[in-house]
């Protein structure tokens, strides 16, 4: 089963393969099978080419993938070009939402990296 170019995984519970596609979460894949009255514990597989149809069309009225991505992109430039705090924060590629850095911060600041006195340790003898 193929919704906006993307594959869902024929072997997961429709539920669970649903959050494949950007901006479905378990939430958002619950409400649309509730809409389709469709089983959540169904696979893909054993699905009806109607069932499939009624899915897609459901999903069609949600912004997700490309569209919700630009948006989303979008909405970080403007706050890089207005200047504010949170854009200089997405800038400098750190937390924007006032997050401690002292410690943590590793998904955004990336590896840690320990800096060094700059001597080399004496050999003992």
């Amino acid at each position: 089963m193929r919704i906006l170019g993307i594959t869902i995984p024929e072997d997961k519970r429709l539920e669970i393969g649903l959050t494949t596609l950007y901006g479905v979460g378990r939430s958002r894949a619950q409400k649309i099978l509730e809409e389709a009255k469709i089983d959540f514990g169904q696979k893909p597989k054993g699905l009806k080419v109607e069932q499939e149809n009624e899915i897609r069309r459901i999903i069609e009225q949600y912004k997700i993938e490309g569209d919700l991505k630009r948006e989303t992109g979008s909405n970080i430039k403007r706050l890089k070009d207005i200047k504010s705090y949170r854009g200089s924060r997405h800038t400098k590629r750190l937390p924007a939402r006032g997050q401690r850095t002292k410690t943590n911060a590793r998904t955004l600041k990336g590896v840690k990296k320990t800096m060094g006195t700059g001597r080399k340790k004496e050999a003992k003898k």
